[in-house]
């Protein structure tokens, strides 16, 4: 595998198809795939050369990062534009991978005490505005051999670069003219409130309440239920789940 991945990331940006093997090897490995038709599966392929040809991959804390995970990487990456312009993953260069989770030091500012305060959080996955997408491998391999429970780290951080696209990240990502801004805002505050009160009131609710972080966490956590359990949104949130079909998918956009 190798030899096709140093021809790929040396011709200068060049665009170099995936060895067939590599890509055939990379569909066995998850039932995610398997939802795919053959014409979706091609342009899969060819989305996910663009990334590895325009990205720059490097490993963290010692991972033992190889082809096949740049690979399955680069892959999950492109399964949130299928249907999308190829180049809203443009701006930005490179990928960082994690052996497993990782640790990142935050300082919050109280606007009110004026007290600043420092602490580490421990991320699987993190989205940078114009840098880099950081991921613990740990959690793709989890998501790639349990593709359908209601988790996948790749598909949420590049939610979070699809909604960066235009500025910070604010819930509403940069829309298909199929979609007014409108609808989206109306449509995603309306279950993000939903479900904050349900929060706030100890209730369970069947969408992930780390969801109810802000409205950029909600929109990244229900793209994931999209792709690994459009059922439980559908039971959860309906309008949400017809609004993420007609954003994500081409059959549900005419």
């Amino acid at each position: 595998m190798r030899a096709w991945w140093r021809r790929l990331t040396t011709a200068h940006g060049a665009l170099a198809p995936i060895d067939d093997r590599a890509w055939q090897a990379l569909l066995a490995s998850s039932a995610l795939f398997d939802r795919l038709d053959a014409a979706a599966r091609t342009r899969l392929r060819k989305l996910g050369a663009r990334f590895l040809a325009r990205k720059r991959f490097s490993a963290a804390a010692g991972h033992d990062l190889d082809d096949a995970q740049r690979l399955a990487i680069a892959a999950l990456a492109s399964l949130p534009i299928l249907h999308l312009d190829e180049r809203w993953l443009d701006g930005w260069r490179e990928v960082i991978v994690y052996p497993g989770e990782f640790r990142v030091r935050r300082t919050h500012h109280d606007e009110v005490s004026g007290v600043v305060t420092e602490g580490d959080d421990e991320l699987i996955g993190e989205a940078w505005e114009h840098g880099p997408l950081v991921l613990s491998w740990a959690d793709v391999a989890t998501d790639l051999a349990h593709p359908f429970d209601g988790f996948n780290v790749v598909v949420h951080e590049i939610a979070h670069k699809l909604d960066m696209l235009e500025g910070a990240a604010d819930g509403v990502p940069r829309l298909p003219a199929r979609i007014t801004r409108r609808e989206w805002i109306t449509t995603m505050q309306a279950a993000f409130d939903r479900l904050t009160v349900v929060v706030e009131r100890g209730r369970d609710s069947l969408i992930d309440p780390y969801a109810a972080e802000s409205a950029d966490e909600f929109f990244a956590v229900v793209s994931e239920l999209h792709f690994s359990d459009p059922a439980l949104l559908e039971r959860a949130e309906p309008a949400v789940a017809k609004l993420l079909r007609r954003y994500y998918d081409a059959a549900a956009s005419t």
